[in-house]
């Protein structure tokens, strides 16, 4: 689950007003962390289905939806203290299932009504989507060998409620293309924060680099 402290803007303004509530009711009921982190998969592939039919409106509003409810899961998983390992990563394997749904959907969209849209509309999504998961993998590494608070630098830039809300509006708007250009550009230019962050790490006499506190 998410910290405060890696929160991005998106979800501490906007996101929390609709997921606090949702989340104090869905603590009267049976419902689980687990069961609101499938609700975000299962609205993710709605917004693929969506431009599928033709319907980037639709599509937006379920890319935002997505958001919404990754932090009703993070909320309710507090309120209810299950905070543990198994839901976190649930969580983010469904995660990057979204995120490949909606990049899917997206470049989809782009593909099938050019327009204004750059070339290659594929490839673009292929190199968006992989920007993507890189961000993903490079913040579970960066916190697996301790250099969690070098993440707090780049937020909000790499937050990943501020990039669904850019694929919600770019959606509805009918510029999936543009929007997968610049989603795409902004991840890459977070990788290579993230190394250049870590190279500037002192090293161990071993070679190896020393992690933050």
């Amino acid at each position: 689950m998410k910290t405060a402290s890696l929160e991005g803007p998106v979800s501490r303004y906007l996101n929390r007003r609709l997921s606090e509530p949702l989340a104090r009711l869905l603590a009267r009921t049976p419902v689980t962390p687990n069961q609101v982190s499938v609700m975000g998969l299962l609205a993710a592939l709605g917004a693929l289905a969506a431009f599928a039919v033709g319907q980037p409106i639709a599509a937006g509003l379920l890319i935002q939806t997505t958001s919404v409810l990754e932090a009703v899961d993070d909320d309710l998983a507090r309120r209810r203290g299950r905070t543990g390992r198994f839901g976190a990563l649930f969580g983010a394997v469904l995660g990057r299932y979204a995120d490949a749904a909606i990049v899917g959907g997206m470049t989809w969209w782009a593909w099938a009504h050019p327009g204004p849209s750059g070339p290659q509309p594929l490839v673009v999504g292929l190199a968006a989507l992989t920007g993507f998961l890189l961000v993903s993998y490079s913040r579970a590494r960066l916190e697996t060998e301790g250099y969690r608070a070098l993440l707090t630098g780049d937020a909000p830039f790499a937050a990943r409620d501020v990039w669904l809300l850019l694929a919600a509006v770019g959606s509805a708007i009918g510029q999936s293309y543009w929007t997968l250009v610049v989603l795409g550009t902004m991840s890459y230019l977070v990788l290579v924060w993230r190394l250049w962050l870590v190279y500037r790490q002192p090293r161990t006499n071993g070679g190896g680099l020393r992690p933050q506190a």
